[in-house]
């Protein structure tokens, strides 16, 4: 039986895989035990990851307009 990379797996949750290879990481998730644990971890990772928001600080956003003010000044 094949090994799966993590990357492979990643390619897979993303559905950037071909036909042959995602019917062989089905037919293993199904199989191995430890490849379906390691999959259900990297999809609940994805799927925290939607929930993430990522924001600049109040000094990042006031650092970039001084800056601009600065440029258009001189």
């Amino acid at each position: 039986m094949h090994t799966f990379t993590s990357e492979e797996l990643l390619e897979f949750l993303f559905q950037e895989t071909s036909a042959e290879k995602t019917e062989q990481i089905v037919q293993a998730l199904e199989e191995d035990w430890n490849l379906k644990e390691e999959y259900r971890q990297i999809s609940e990772a994805k799927e925290e990851l939607s929930s993430v928001s990522f924001s600049p600080s109040q000094k990042t956003i006031d650092n970039i307009l001084n800056y601009a003010r600065l440029s258009t000044a001189g």
